[in-house]
């Protein structure tokens, strides 16, 4: 069970860095915000079943269990709405600098 554990820590770490290394060479915000919250639900995602995986292995309780799932549940419902809301404010932004209107 650790091998498995670990091995979802290990990726998710590495799928963090490839969206650090997304933000840092992507040319505009959209991309860059695209690259770090695709990614970062991703990361965290196979993070909280690595952790979900250590909590069943040693018996930590019902407690913690819940307590990852609900945070989990959350993190998945509240990066893709704030990286909507994110982009729709950059492009807003974009089009108010052109002179248009939406």
């Amino acid at each position: 069970m650790m091998m498995i554990t670990g091995f979802f820590l290990i990726v998710s770490i590495v799928i963090m860095l490839i969206a650090a290394a997304g933000i840092l060479r992507l040319s505009n915000a959209l991309a860059r915000q695209h690259a770090a919250t695709k990614a970062a639900t991703l990361s965290v995602s196979l993070f909280i079943l690595g952790l979900l995986l250590q909590v069943i292995d040693h018996g930590w309780g019902w407690e913690w269990l819940v307590r990852l799932v609900a945070l989990l549940m959350v993190l998945l419902i509240t990066l893709p709405l704030a990286a909507h809301a994110l982009g729709r404010s950059a492009v807003i932004e974009r089009t108010m600098k052109k002179g248009k209107s939406l």
